[in-house]
């Protein structure tokens, strides 16, 4: 059973929180998934030092031979087939998976070296809370797609 965890900047407000622990119920249906949350870094003197502060957290809590895949907004876009496919691959090659979603500023290039894909929600910027929430929704969704199941709202 492969293992799925999304590592991400910061605590979710209750509203984001409420609809990400939703997806989250769903998605445990069909495998393990974790949800590792760093400390933002909203206080640091610059947006450039908040970046480095959170990927140093970051980079601290990757799963050791974890496939990784960073949220980024320069990333390849993928359909909800593509992510199906993808999730059913790295399943197949018994592959753990990360996916890491930055903060407020997004993920530093100490990170993204470390990646091997990157994804991208589409050319719109997000608030990071949202994109979470995002992620799980398609990652339910390519679930539903793999088992061949409706997609329930």
């Amino acid at each position: 059973m492969m293992r799925v965890t999304v590592l991400a900047v910061g605590r979710l407000r209750p509203a984001f929180r409420e609809a990400a622990d939703e997806y989250l119920r769903r998605i445990r249906r069909y495998g393990p998934i974790d949800e590792v949350e760093v400390r933002d870094s909203g206080k640091a003197p610059s947006a450039a030092e908040a970046v480095r502060q959170e990927g140093e957290r970051l980079r601290g809590k990757i799963p050791s031979g974890s496939y990784l895949v960073a949220l980024d907004r320069e990333g390849r876009g993928w359909s909800s087939d593509d992510l199906a496919g993808r999730l059913q691959r790295w399943r197949e090659e018994g592959r753990a998976l990360t996916l890491v979603v930055g903060g407020a500023h997004g993920l530093g290039p100490d990170v993204l070296r470390q990646t091997n894909e990157r994804w991208s929600l589409g050319p719109a910027t997000l608030p990071h809370e949202l994109a979470r929430v995002v992620v799980y929704e398609q990652l339910y969704r390519a679930w539903t797609i793999i088992r061949g199941e409706p997609y329930h709202k």
